[in-house]
């Protein structure tokens, strides 16, 4: 049986940390009850993207497919997770008042109970979070602030997996 390589040790771990931040974020979302902003959402997307790819960089890791697969599989994790680190440093830039948030903002949802006639005077009535307003810090880091870090170590796992060369 051959050895598993460090590529494929970097798409697993890749993957496995993306799962983690994604099941995160949807574990305080559902059961700790902290509804996410429109910027909250978007900084998934970088997630939902790189996952799927993580499970293609293993699967072609483990097929013994040709290494360039696995190696652009992890440079697009890589990317991705770059982009969701700049999307978590502008989200805590609109946090922490250093520039305006987008108008998206401040979301706007149908009220429980809402009426055939009466339903586009409450989608104007429901607000939902704010950007400017981080829910809650943990060592000082909002969900976005730790995002950032959590994008950037991805990134830098998935970009050494990459740059690693084949025994």
């Amino acid at each position: 049986m051959a050895a598993i390589t460090k590529t494929t040790m970097a798409a697993v771990a890749a993957t496995i940390g993306m799962a983690i931040v994604i099941g995160s974020a949807l574990g305080f979302e559902h059961i700790g009850g902290y509804i996410p902003c429109a910027l909250c959402l978007m900084q998934r997307n970088p997630y939902y993207i790189g996952i799927p790819l993580g499970i293609l960089a293993i699967v072609s890791s483990m097929l013994r497919l040709p290494v360039w697969i696995t190696k652009t599989l992890l440079v697009a994790i890589g990317l991705l997770m770059v982009v969701g680190a700049g999307m978590g440093v502008y989200h805590s830039g609109v946090e922490w008042q250093f520039w305006e948030g987008p108008a998206s903002c401040s979301i706007t949802a149908a009220g429980a109970g809402a009426t055939g006639g009466d339903i586009l005077a409450q989608l104007n009535e429901v607000k939902g979070p704010s950007c400017t307003e981080a829910t809650l810090r943990v060592l000082g880091l909002s969900f976005a602030g730790w995002n950032v870090l959590t994008s950037i170590a991805l990134a830098a796992i998935a970009f050494w997996g990459a740059t690693r060369k084949t025994a």
